[in-house]
């Protein structure tokens, strides 16, 4: 086996300096000690194993009450009020399609069974749907639906769909109907209804831009013109005798950004298409589409970000029969980025005319707050974050947090209702402090996901009386397997840098002894908004190192980094490649002070944005470190997408 500590990279000498003044905290997660004289490691096979991985429980809502769930190959129908369960979707139509995956339509007429998979980006990828017609339990002989289609979508009501194809939106009033085209883009280069690569990976991070209305009257969609914006091309070497040459239109930092503009058409007649106008402050600048969100109908809303991502305008636009006129505004402006990766979307209430939003109040704390007529005001406060709203009801707005415990890296769930605020996942299980919730269409129940610090557990809950209605996954086969296993242990706690207290998790070896000296390996991300130091539960390459190469693997949240505040997080905004470098180079320095750390093995290695802190820190000359391993590192910024740099 290969050291770690062998793979060496150069290193060149720029000297950085921090003040750090000590580590007062340390927790510890996961920390029964399962080595026992007949255990085995988790070794290198055990990465590769799919098996010998926890498993996870997934579900759709179709009601307040019902949901469905595949397994098995079939989809069955469950009753959380009766406890009844009955086969929806046979396996054998799957098999009928070769398909992977489908999509019911509102009224539950319909299903859309999707075959022939193929990626393209991150997000994208082309597919075939085949349409299912569950009253007379036959597929439509003819859905006038092509192959290849880039994105799908039933309406929100009925059964009308719409769907993108060859880079143009088609709607279909009924399954059975012949298609509309609603745009004729001849270019390769203009997008409609899906992002062009730099919207789909950095702004939606998803694969379209198409947006139904709640009653299914109108589809709102994205124009995406790259026919300015420079490309970058590489070979493919694909099935063919010779390589093909791929060009994408990749705007780069400093160069032309895709024009994006917002249509709504009319679903009834798709000759009624209208513009979205780009607010008058936006109008003549570099700008972005950064959400769109409908509250009725005839009601939208669409936030507008301006090209450095400092200066913001959530515009209200309602229909007067012929346009969409604008209404209501709000506007954000900030030092740094405003929101996290992208702006948080609004979450409207039951009128239809006030929403909520997650943003950053005067403390620079991303908090709840409801905004009327555009007037904000906070719903929570506190030196922690608001995560995500999950769900708003007419007497209730359900949102998670990073609250509990002053612990950035945990997740929980709230329920703020008539000026007060309940924690529903708190108590629920020991050791279950990083919570996702999904809820039924009213939240009478949701689906509990807990994904850490322990085995991942699942759980279906009763929202009014916060009881457990029954568990969907314990995964105990997993616990069992693991048991016999020397598993590693987690230590965290936090180092005072400067005016931050900043946190960093270490993967200690089964039977640590701090008498003894580690290598240490450094797992570093480091980009704007990032955290590493959670409470998740993995298991993996890290697993692998500290289990059976007994590496003690750690990362560090530095200055940059998310779920803290705006202040630490904005340290970095138009400074990449300072203080997020300087901080790892700290944090080793102080594991080696801890005196359980081999300063002569010291390692560092990170992918993406990770690899370029990598070759930073290697660069600096510190001294700290022998070697690292840079993956898929960001050698320049002039070279990157323009919405990240």
């Amino acid at each position: 086996m290969v050291s770690i500590a062998k793979v060496l990279l150069g290193l060149a000498a720029v000297a950085v300096v921090v003040t750090l003044i000590a580590v007062p905290t340390v927790i510890f997660l996961r920390e029964e000690d399962n080595e026992v004289e007949s255990s085995r490691t988790f070794t290198l096979e055990d990465v590769f194993n799919s098996s010998l991985r926890p498993k996870s429980y997934s579900l759709r809502w179709i009601s307040d009450h019902e949901y469905l769930h595949k397994s098995e190959g079939s989809v069955f129908l469950h009753n959380v009020v009766t406890n009844g369960v009955t086969e929806f979707l046979s396996a054998s139509l799957f098999m009928e399609k070769n398909a992977y995956d489908y999509q019911l339509s509102a009224d539950r007429k319909y299903v859309a069974f999707i075959s022939n998979y193929r990626k393209l980006w991150r997000h994208s990828f082309l597919a075939s749907y085949s349409l299912y017609d569950l009253e007379s339990n036959n597929f439509l002989s003819s859905s006038d639906i092509p192959d290849e289609v880039q994105y799908f979508a039933w309406a929100p009501e009925g059964n009308k769909l719409a769907y993108v194809w060859q880079n143009n939106v088609y709607i279909k009033t009924s399954p059975e109907s012949p298609p509309q085209q609603v745009t004729f883009s001849k270019l390769s280069d203009v997008f409609n209804g899906i992002p062009d690569w730099v919207y789909e990976e950095e702004m939606f991070s998803s694969n379209h831009a198409l947006w139904w209305s709640p009653g299914g009257k109108y589809v709102a969609y994205g124009e995406f013109n790259d026919t300015e914006v420079h490309t970058i091309e590489y070979s493919w070497y694909g099935d063919s005798q010779y390589p093909s040459t791929v060009f994408i239109p990749y705007p780069k930092a400093g160069t032309p950004n895709p024009v994006v503009k917002l249509f709504v058409v009319d679903s009834d007649n798709v000759t009624e298409v209208t513009e979205v106008a780009v607010p008058d402050p936006f109008k003549t600048v570099d700008h972005y589409l950064a959400t769109v969100t409908w509250a009725t109908d005839n009601r939208l809303a669409v936030q507008w970000l301006k090209r450095v991502q400092n200066h913001l305008i959530l515009q209200i636009y309602n229909f007067s029969g012929s346009s969409w006129d604008p209404v209501e505004h709000l506007e954000l402006t900030s030092s740094g980025w405003i929101g996290r990766f992208s702006p948080s979307e609004p979450v409207f209430a039951a009128d239809a005319k006030s929403y909520y939003l997650v943003t950053s109040d005067s403390s620079k704390y991303k908090h709840l707050h409801q905004v009327v007529e555009g007037r904000t005001a906070p719903i929570t406060s506190g030196s922690w974050e608001v995560i995500d709203i999950l769900k708003v009801t007419e007497d209730s707005v359900y949102f998670s947090s990073n609250e509990k415990d002053g612990r950035p890296g945990g997740r929980n769930i709230y329920k703020s209702s008539e000026g007060s605020k309940t924690c529903l996942t708190c108590e629920v299980r020991q050791h279950c402090d990083y919570n996702s919730a999904y809820f039924s269409h009213n939240a009478s129940f949701y689906l509990l996901s807990c994904n850490g610090p322990d085995i991942p557990y699942y759980a279906l809950m009763d929202t009014r009386t916060n009881t457990l209605v029954k568990v969907l996954e314990e995964n105990n086969i997993f616990r069992n397997e693991t048991s016999k296993i020397a598993m590693p242990t987690v230590r965290q706690g936090t180092i005072k840098l400067d005016k931050y207290d900043l946190w960093y998790t270490m993967l200690l070896p089964p039977g640590f002894d701090a008498s003894k000296t580690y290598p240490l390996l450094i797992d570093v991300y480091a980009g704007p908004c990032s955290q590493k130091v959670d409470l998740r539960y993995r298991v993996g390459w890290s697993t692998y190192l500290a289990s059976t190469e007994k590496i003690i693997v750690a990362s560090f949240d530095g200055r940059g980094s998310g779920y803290q505040g705006d202040e630490l997080m904005h340290e970095i905004y138009k400074r990449l490649g300072t203080y997020e470098v300087e901080d790892q180079i700290t944090a080793a320095r102080e594991f080696v002070k801890m005196g359980f750390i081999d300063k002569n093995r010291v390692a560092i290695w990170g992918w993406s944005y990770g690899g370029y802190v990598t070759s930073m820190v290697l660069g600096s000359g510190s001294g700290v470190f022998k070697c690292g391993m840079a993956v898929a590192p960001v050698s320049k910024w002039t070279y990157y997408d323009s919405i990240y740099t």
